[in-house]
């Protein structure tokens, strides 16, 4: 059975923090692939610094071709709003009945874990790859030794999607925080200026 990881997020801009992490979570764990599963932007929260879904899922597609085991995943743009990772689990798992998915999430969203809707139901049934992040809060007690829960020994990353366009904004040349191609593309639709 093939084993995914799933690794969410708004990617705005994707980044070469979050390429290392993935390809490091499919290079050095049982995971056979890692899918970047582009969040849509919520009805509720327009933020006039995010881009749209399809131009976010182009840079994520133009980010991981080079990369075997790297896909984008367009899976929530058809699910109804406000999304919740629960629900889009349970979703792909019953379109891709043969695969089994994990999730890949920073320390810091293990950190706020329990507070998530229906986390139980969650851990029940996927695995948890955690990589590491710089953060203050303490992990709650019920998965400190959890058994679904694997800690991968990733390279710490700390590039934010934020820093980066505050910094294009700017005019300031952070081309090597990006693949060259979601560079590119950032450049030539004038993103985030």
């Amino acid at each position: 059975m093939k084993q995914i990881g799933l690794f969410f997020g708004t990617f705005n801009p994707i980044h070469i923090g979050h390429l290392a992490i993935a390809n490091h979570i499919a290079e050095f764990s049982e995971l056979d692939e890692v899918w970047f599963v582009v969040t849509p932007r919520s009805p509720f929260k327009q933020k006039a610094s995010l881009l749209s879904d399809r131009q976010r899922y182009d840079m994520v597609f133009q980010a991981t071709k080079e990369y075997d085991k790297l896909r984008p995943s367009d899976i929530e743009f058809g699910l109804k709003q406000p999304n919740y990772t629960v629900d889009t689990l349970a979703y792909i798992q019953e379109k891709h009945p043969d695969y089994q998915f994990a999730l890949i999430m920073g320390e810091d969203n293990l950190k706020s874990f329990h507070k998530w809707k229906n986390y139980e139901v969650i851990i029940d049934n996927h695995q948890l790859f955690v990589y590491p992040r710089i953060s203050e809060s303490k992990i709650d007690n019920q998965f400190i030794d959890h058994s679904k829960i694997i800690h991968i020994d990733a390279p710490i990353m700390e590039i934010s999607s934020t820093f980066i366009r505050k910094a294009i904004k700017e005019g300031k040349n952070i081309r090597p925080l990006l693949p060259a191609s979601v560079w590119q593309y950032v450049d030539e639709m004038n993103f985030y200026k």
